[in-house]
C-alpha cells in the first residue's frame, strides 16, 4: 500500500524566518512556503519538511546528513559562511579542531541549525 508513496521526513524548528534564512543564505538550498511550511528542495527531488512547534526541543540524533565528496572543503566554506562545527571531546565520536571525525568509517562532522538540529556533512 504505502510502497507507492512518496514519503518524505521533516523535522520542527522554533523559528521559522531564522531557519529559512539559515537553510537558504547560509546553506544555499532551495527553500520553498507553503501554508506556513517550509520545503527543503534537495538533490533527486527529494523534499524535506520543517515546520514551527512551539514548544520544539532540538532532536538528540542527526536529522539530516549533506553527503559531499570532501568534506574538509565542506567544512571550510560552511565555516567560511558562520556555520560552527560540534567539537565532541572524550567520546567515541571525539573530533578534531576543526568538527572533522576521523575514527574509522567515512569523515563527518555535525553543525546545528539555528534551533538546534544536528545536521552532517558526511564523506560520500
Amino acid at each position: 500500500m504505502l510502497s507507492e508513496s512518496v514519503a518524505f521526513s521533516g523535522f520542527s524548528v522554533d523559528d521559522l524566518e531564522r531557519a529559512r534564512e539559515f537553510y537558504r543564505e547560509t546553506l544555499g538550498l532551495v527553500v520553498l512556503e507553503e501554508n506556513g511550511l517550509l520545503w527543503l528542495e534537495l538533490t533527486g527531488g527529494h523534499r524535506v519538511l520543517v515546520y514551527p512547534k512551539k514548544d520544539h526541543v532540538p532532536a538528540t540524533y542527526t536529522v539530516l546528513n549533506f553527503p559531499v565528496d570532501d568534506v574538509e572543503a565542506a567544512v571550510t566554506q560552511l565555516t567560511d559562511r558562520g556555520v560552527r562545527f560540534e567539537r565532541y571531546e572524550g567520546t567515541p565520536v571525539e573530533t578534531d579542531e576543526k568538527g572533522v571525525f576521523r575514527g574509522g568509517g567515512p569523515l563527518i562532522a555535525w553543525f546545528t541549525d539555528p534551533a538546534g538540529n544536528v545536521l552532517s556533512v558526511i564523506e560520500s
